[in-house]
């Protein structure tokens, strides 16, 4: 998409505002901080630009954060409020909670606001009007696929409301916003095309694949095969040959992208560089890093994991022979760096990402998160416009698989669709062993689901889905293991503890002023 299209809705919502402030009369028009009705609503531009201002609410780099509330990453710095959502002491005063909440409900506002007004346009472009309307389903379907998946039933609202009436709603049960989303979806995707000439805007592949994703997460796995089905009955996306590429700017809107979010530096650019790189590139400050449960997770290349005897894996060059994607998806010692240096965190090494050395913002765990980090963006760290992958085809695949496998359908589509993602050419896993039960295929799929989709914001709810989150998640960070003094040793951060709670963890609070601002609202229990 045409990021411009935010910048100029933004600037023309804060001039509004403005005006508001400097002319008595105006106050009696609809509220500021959204486009007004008086003036508004009236060319299809108008349905094209309220449409993209929803898209504001998309999630960004914080996708890649996720992940540091799993088993897999980490939050590398304890002076945020991550920490304590990663350590499992947080409370429902949090701001991180009432951060997610608050956008979802911010972007479900601008889709009422959109739908509510829409049909008053005297339309020139049916297709394209109807195009927009998907749009904004789609992506408020999103946004309560957001809220449901972390706090359960939320209050379900689809038409404008006032604040009255805002701080009365009730919360609805999750099963019935499932419904909602499935349905939404299922209105969303005949309106949209297969492709769209603005890129980055929703597709009808979007829909399909947001409601297969979706019908996942609710375990309504006939559903969801059927949604992925869809998806690849489209023919319209594959996978891009080259994995190391992915997340680079010369592989923007591949053949594998199904829905993103689009960025331009200088105009509408985010910090993945600073936020994520290791602490030697550019003066980084990783948020996240990557455990030593992401690294073993990788299989050797022979395809056998590392636990296995006769998998060949050498303690003493733990990275080499590996799935080729442990080293595209994150920096292991040995790497080079987007600057051609040699990547070195071990302890003692002297270098700025040495575990324990003198940089503060080095990596904890001897790893660093390497998806999204290009040398395009080292001398404007903060100032990057890689675009911000949400959804891409190899999710499709592997939910097709595991939606079959839950309903032990374990056919050859179920082997296709977890090979094709094993066998991109340079990823080249040996493909499946035959005649696997449904215990083993549910490994496999899980296994594929955490090495190919590592740091894109869906294993920490793989894991709270899964139900597994409470026995592999609890328990002090560990990270790379190396030669001390002869000896093999794990590094074992012993002042980090994580617990997990089965009985509250699974859910996040409903954030405590909402709770105040709202009777209605009930917490989530134990919290």
């Amino acid at each position: 998409m045409n990021t411009n299209h935010i910048y100029r809705v933004a600037l023309f919502i804060l001039g509004l505002a403005a005006l508001a402030s400097c002319r008595p009369d105006l106050l009696k028009t609809p509220p500021t901080d959204r486009i007004s009705s008086e003036i508004y609503w009236k060319t299809d531009a108008d349905a094209t630009n309220a449409a993209t201002a929803v898209y504001t609410y998309l999630d960004g780099i914080n996708i890649v954060f996720w992940d540091g509330l799993s088993d897999i990453g980490h939050f590398n710095t304890t002076g945020t409020e991550y920490a304590p959502v990663d350590q499992g002491v947080a409370d429902a005063q949090n701001g991180r909670f009432a951060d997610v909440y608050t956008n979802c409900y911010r972007g479900i506002r601008a889709a009422n606001y959109f739908l509510d007004n829409v049909d008053k346009i005297t339309v020139s472009n049916a297709s394209l009007v109807n195009s927009r309307k998907g749009e904004v389903r789609t992506l408020r379907a999103y946004y309560y696929l957001r809220l449901v998946g972390w706090f359960g039933a939320v209050p379900l609202t689809t038409t404008g409301i006032t604040i009255d009436e805002g701080v009365q709603l009730s919360r609805t049960d999750a099963g019935a916003i499932y419904d909602f989303i499935a349905n939404e979806l299922d209105i969303a995707a005949p309106l949209l095309p297969n492709t769209q000439a603005d890129k980055g805007r929703i597709t009808k592949g979007a829909a399909l694949a947001l409601k297969a994703r979706a019908m996942l997460y609710a375990g309504r796995y006939a559903e969801a095969a059927t949604a992925a089905k869809a998806v690849m009955d489209l023919n319209v996306y594959t996978l891009y040959p080259a994995y190391k590429q992915l997340f680079s700017y010369a592989a923007e809107n591949n053949s594998e992208v199904i829905m993103d979010k689009e960025f331009a530096k200088d105009i509408y650019s985010n910090t993945i560089f600073s936020s994520m790189a290791p602490a030697s590139l550019a003066s980084a400050v990783p948020q996240v890093v990557p455990t030593k449960q992401m690294a073993d997770e990788y299989e050797m290349a022979n395809g056998k994991p590392i636990t296995d005897p006769a998998s060949g894996f050498d303690p003493y060059k733990p990275y080499d022979n590996r799935d080729p994607r442990l080293h595209y998806s994150i920096y292991a010692p040995g790497d080079t760096l987007v600057n051609g240096k040699v990547y070195n965190s071990t302890p003692g090494s002297g270098t700025a990402d040495a575990i324990g050395g003198g940089n503060l913002w080095a990596t904890t765990t001897g790893f660093n998160v390497r998806k999204y980090i290009n040398p395009e963006d080292l001398g404007t760290p903060g100032n990057c416009g890689i675009n911000i992958i949400v959804i891409r085809y190899p999710e499709v695949l592997l939910t097709y698989a595991e939606a079959k496998i839950e309903q032990n359908q374990l056919d050859q589509s179920v082997y296709d669709a977890i090979n094709q993602v094993r066998q991109r050419p340079d990823v080249n896993m040996p493909p499946l062993a035959t005649g696997l039960s449904q215990t083993q295929l549910r490994a496999a799929v899980r296994h594929e689901r955490t090495v190919e989709l590592a740091f894109e914001g869906l294993h920490t709810t793989d894991i709270r889905r899964w139900k597994t989150a409470e026995t592999i998640y609890p328990g002090p960070i560990k990270g790379m293991t190396y030669v001390k003094n002869g000896v093999l040793t794990t590094v074992v951060n012993n002042s980090f503890i994580r617990s997990f709670n089965p009985q509250r963890d699974y859910l996040w609070p409903i954030p405590q002023q909402e709770i105040i601002l709202n009777k209605n609202l009930v917490q989530n229990p134990n919290w």
